[in-house]
């Protein structure tokens, strides 16, 4: 498959123009009534017909406005009441490379009371998805390099290793390889805002999402009328700062796990010594002895363990992560093995691309890349390391060109934000919403999950309808405020 360009002709100025010049932000004015939007083509979706799928093409490069486009699809669930719509929620549920078409299509996701009251549409950003989706040889995908870099040769061999694989990928992707960066998303996002008529939009950004809403309310503040951020990246840390803050919350997952597993009756190492049993298989991983209890004898190492506990934490799993563990601790019939953890995929094809365009992550040679896994293993004795964070890091190495799109602090917002973040949150620290309130400034709330698991709004339904509420009433939860966690159940109960 390849991506298609199209090439716009040059004409005088013209209404299109217009509306061009306002999505790139040239024009501080409403369009003029004259200045017909930029069109986007709608259908029924094949997925769900009560929703309508449509695309948009925009400017590959929106520095060269009238260069070669791109085309984005996007899904538009319409609000169930028409009289009381309220306008457009625009989503997106992170990665980055998870569709946010998908979103849009899922019933399911949202509150009946947000479902009546918006439109949800959901962009596949590009180069994901849908949209001009970025393509790599899966052989060559497959043959990624465990990010726990153990010798300067190992070191050398994954920079050479990301070389090819970026070569590779802009060959078969063309150019949208070279501009998947966040600021290109945003403006994409703005250009969907116009051709939908849209004055102002609201903005639910879960995980890598959050980013897309930060950089849009620092780029178009007048055209955002809410805006949630839920599981946040903080896009002003260094490369210190995003692998310890990182490693230090998977670890802290890990004592939840523990912590739990300590009192629930149900837990299958229930009454044993949870790290001791941890270290053994670290121990047998490190050895290459260790048996994966699910697809024997494939051997696991100890990305792949730490990996697993990664995983099963974002949920969390910790039913099915307990009996894991002690069927790797102490193998038992194939017969009786329990239902395997869902694997976490975190490097979709665009997953690199897009976090070495949006983050600077030097780490000064092996040397220093070295001295960092020591250090974080201080931090994080369990778990070492946070798998994603570690896979960003080393993707990156040997990259020919700079980060178009590296970290700086958020400029404080000039309207109300809720931000929202699980206490355990495996994946995005609970720092980083700190963090990250506390640049946003006085406009912004922090409401805290006193929970477990990615992502607070699907895991708490005192979160979500704090969520809903400011959604469809602009009513912030009062400072400092939190929701109760929520004991995990075992797999197919509650």
């Amino acid at each position: 498959m390849r991506i298609r360009v199209l090439r716009a002709s040059i004409r005088p100025v013209t209404a299109a123009v217009l509306t061009l010049a306002a999505a790139l932000g040239c024009l501080h004015r409403p369009v003029p009534a004259i200045a017909a939007p930029p069109a986007i083509h709608w259908e029924p979706c094949p997925e769900d017909e009560k929703v309508q799928c449509g695309t948009l093409r925009v400017p590959v490069d929106w520095t060269v406005p009238l260069g070669p486009r791109i085309e984005l699809t996007l899904a538009r669930r319409p609000a169930t009441d028409k009289g009381g719509r309220i306008g457009t929620l625009m989503v997106n549920p992170g990665g980055p490379g998870v569709s946010a078409v998908n979103m849009a299509l899922d019933q399911e996701y949202f509150g009946a009371a947000v479902r009546r009251r918006f439109d949800i549409v959901g962009i596949d950003p590009r180069g994901v998805g849908r949209s001009a989706p970025i393509l790599c040889d899966q052989k060559l995908v497959d043959a990624r390099p465990n990010p726990m870099l153990a010798t300067e040769a190992d070191f050398a061999k994954a920079a050479d290793y990301n070389r090819r694989l970026a070569a590779d990928c802009a060959r078969r992707s063309g150019p949208v390889f070279g501009h998947a960066d966040t600021v290109s998303v945003v403006r994409d996002m703005d250009a969907v805002r116009l051709a939908l008529g849209e004055e102002r939009i609201s903005f639910f950004g879960a995980s890598y999402g959050t980013l897309i809403g930060q950089l849009y309310a620092e780029r178009y503040p007048d055209r955002l009328r809410a805006l949630v951020l839920d599981g946040v990246m903080d896009h002003s840390v260094d490369v210190d700062g995003f692998l310890t803050q990182t490693a230090e919350a998977v670890q802290a997952a890990f004592d939840q796990f523990v912590a739990w597993c300590g009192r629930d009756d149900k837990c299958a190492l229930r009454g044993r010594d949870v790290k001791r049993i941890w270290a053994v298989l670290m121990d047998r991983a490190a050895a290459g002895t260790l048996v994966d209890p699910y697809d024997p004898p494939s051997r696991l190492g100890v990305w792949d363990l730490i990996q697993a506990a990664f995983s099963a934490f974002y949920d969390p799993q910790w039913y099915s992560f307990a009996h894991y563990l002690k069927e790797a601790y102490e193998p038992v019939p194939a017969g009786r093995r329990a239902r395997a953890a869902r694997t976490v995929d975190i490097t979709p094809h665009s997953f690199p691309a897009v976090m070495c365009q949006d983050w600077s992550l030097p780490v000064g040679g092996f040397t220093g890349f070295r001295d960092r896994l020591r250090a974080l293993a201080t931090r994080a004795p369990q778990t070492r390391i946070s798998p994603l964070a570690l896979t960003a890091v080393t993707g990156c190495l040997g990259r020919d060109t700079a980060p178009v799109n590296p970290q700086r602090p958020i400029p404080a917002a000039t309207g109300p934000v809720l931000v929202v973040n699980s206490r355990y949150d495996p994946a995005t620290a609970y720092v980083w919403a700190q963090q990250v309130a506390r640049q946003l400034g006085p406009s912004a709330r922090l409401l805290t999950y006193q929970g477990w698991g990615h992502v607070a709004y699907t895991h708490s339904p005192c979160v979500s309808a704090a969520v809903d509420r400011y959604l469809t009433d602009l009513t912030l939860p009062a400072a400092g405020a939190d929701c109760p966690a929520i004991e995990p159940v075992p797999f197919g109960v509650g």
